[in-house]
């Protein structure tokens, strides 16, 4: 099924006001990753249409036999996915459907009715990257419980506004978190400390591309960091002022190095940059 876009909107919104289709259908076609925009599959409900991109959604139901997104290493044990931004990694009391986890599971399940699966680790519902996922509970257990001493690298790549004062840096923070949901820089004696190294790639008269390694893994640390150096992420909703004219938020988790207990050995999983970043800050 093809449909011509005529004006601009967000994704979801716009399938809902042109096709004479169910809501949960049609949100189920983008969980699943059965829609195309421009050749590009996306699973983006707020993903910006312009005048002259073409949807096509795959109601044959083939995708459900892939994933929408890039699988980085499987085998018995695990398997580790380049998750998009936008998708939560697990279920909230709003969101049970359109997640990572069910739609790896379902995936699995796909080829083998008795697979199960197991989130091992979690990432901010805006950021993308690298998560790994467990595909029985012993595998998901030894990772969990030694989570901090089997991962030796967490690596992330941003665009941020502005130039950077400083072209490599070491924030130390201690960071608290409001009823809302907000995490903020505190003086609290509970407060967590969250310890943030950086170093800029690139840089143009708008924006720095940098790369992040992180010591802790407090929520949301990498984004207040940067909102506090006044060069907060591009596409950050929650810790920006600046309105910006982008479909995501501009934070990849692209590095994740980590002991594996199967095989007895420290394995690297890498991303590639997403091509939005390329746009902004050049190739």
């Amino acid at each position: 099924m093809k449909l011509n876009v005529k004006n601009e909107g967000k994704l979801l919104e716009y399938l809902y006001d042109n096709l004479d289709m169910p809501k949960k259908r049609i949100k189920q076609y983008l969980t699943h990753g059965s829609i195309y925009v421009n050749n590009n599959r996306t699973s983006q409900f707020d993903y910006k249409l312009v005048p002259g991109m073409v949807i096509y959604i795959d109601t044959d139901g083939k995708s459900k036999k892939s994933l929408p997104f890039e699988i980085i290493y499987e085998d018995e044990h695990i398997i580790v996915v380049n998750k998009p931004s936008g998708l939560l990694t697990i279920a909230t009391q709003k969101e049970r459907d359109r997640t990572l986890y069910h739609i790896v599971r379902e995936y699995l399940v796909n080829k083998d009715k008795n697979a199960r699966v197991f989130i091992v680790h979690r990432l901010d519902r805006d950021t993308s990257g690298i998560v790994v996922l467990a595909k029985d509970e012993k595998t998901k257990n030894q990772l969990q419980e030694n989570w901090n001493e089997f991962v030796s690298l967490r690596e992330y790549v941003a665009v941020v506004h502005g130039k950077l004062k400083k072209k490599e840096d070491r924030i130390i923070q201690k960071l608290s978190e409001t009823k809302t949901n907000l995490v903020y820089i505190s003086k609290k004696e509970d407060a967590k400390e969250a310890i943030t190294n950086y170093k800029v790639i690139k840089e143009n008269d708008l924006y720095s591309l940098v790369s992040i390694n992180i010591e802790t893994g407090r929520k949301n640390q990498i984004r207040v960091a940067f909102q506090s150096l006044g060069n907060p992420i591009v596409g950050d909703k929650k810790y920006s002022n600046i309105k910006d004219d982008v479909n995501r938020l501009y934070l990849h988790a692209n590095r994740l190095k980590m002991y594996y207990p199967v095989i007895k050995k420290e394995i690297l999983f890498e991303t590639s940059n997403p091509s939005e970043f390329k746009k902004l800050i050049g190739k």
